[in-house]
């Protein structure tokens, strides 16, 4: 196992207990997104596994040897473990390039060019390499950083949204490449996210924290299809919420339903169509049933009085 978080404890004072006995296990190679509302956890467990605090109580074991805090440790970090955080420590007087290269051995200088060159490919900066930093916007300054945090090889790659300071088609870009890359030189990666729907495709585990607790850690398929509770089907986008009761009056089958997954239909149950707005691939509708709003999506603009039925999953 790659990393074990065994019993864990932590607190960022007396009266905010942020983890308590919390249990993690990370194999190698996979691609793994931490997932949460702001506050959760996200960024403090990043922090608590590279080092950069100490737990209250309980280890965390990295390829076999436990990790130490400050008080512990003076240097946080590891040899095979890197940390991008949302600040991005980039050495100001040096280019682009220069900051990728940092912890690349000098002793052949063709070679360290060639891995920069690859990185900031990775990263899409190649045209960039002779620019300093303070020349870049947000998010520029951290492709940087993810590049040169990839520049060691590491087995555990640590990302704190990485993705937070992109513009759409960049983000685009930056994931497929960023994504593909560390499958290929089996870089374990761990990400914190607030954009869980847009990494899904190269997903192999989702874990979600509510308040320092982990409520569920499955892979990306089983997450979104069978949500532990409302909390985490909010993470995927807009999703319409059936209490028990709710749930027998409607007879379905689960609590939770995406807008996609409410169809027209010939039969089913009547609703009244509130509002129908263009939201680009679809139609965005809220329509009411039972007294009851729900959210669901159309190809094409609705009014007036419609039927609805609630897609069944295929058996597989």
């Amino acid at each position: 196992m790659l990393l074990e978080i065994n019993n864990l404890f932590f607190s960022h004072s007396p009266e905010n207990n942020l983890f308590r006995n919390f249990n993690l296990k990370v194999e190698e190679g996979k691609t793994i997104a931490l997932a949460g509302e702001s506050g959760c956890g996200k960024s403090t467990l990043l922090n608590l596994i590279y080092g950069l605090l100490d737990s209250d109580k309980g280890e965390i074991i990295f390829q076999g040897k436990p990790i130490l805090g400050p008080k512990k440790n003076l240097v946080p970090g590891e040899d095979d473990m890197k940390l991008v955080a949302q600040n991005y420590d980039l050495m100001p007087y040096s280019t682009v390039a220069e900051n990728v290269g940092k912890f690349i051995s000098n002793i052949n200088l063709e070679a360290k060019k060639e891995k920069v060159q690859e990185l900031l490919t990775v990263v899409g900066l190649e045209e960039y390499a002779s620019i300093l930093p303070k020349y870049l916007s947000g998010g520029q300054q951290q492709r940087v950083s993810i590049a040169r945090a990839l520049s060691v090889m590491p087995k555990l790659l640590l990302l704190d949204e990485p993705f937070s300071n992109l513009d759409f088609s960049r983000k685009i870009e930056l994931r497929e490449r960023l994504f593909r890359y560390v499958k290929e030189k089996n870089i374990s990666l761990l990400i914190s996210t607030h954009e869980i729907q847009e990494v899904i495709p190269w997903l192999d585990q989702i874990i979600v924290l509510q308040e320092g607790r982990l409520i569920q850690n499955n892979n990306a398929e089983e997450t979104y299809n069978t949500p532990y509770n409302a909390y985490v089907a909010k993470l995927f986008g807009e999703v319409n919420i059936f209490s028990e009761d709710e749930k027998s009056i409607f007879d379905l089958s689960k609590n939770f339903w995406y807008p996609h997954e409410i169809k027209i239909s010939t039969t089913g149950k009547e609703a009244k169509v509130v509002e129908s707005r263009f939201a680009g691939s679809h139609f965005w509708n809220k329509i009411s049933v039972e007294d009851k709003n729900l959210i669901m999506y159309t190809p094409e603009k609705i009014e007036g009085s419609i039927h609805i039925e609630f897609e069944k999953k295929k058996e597989k």
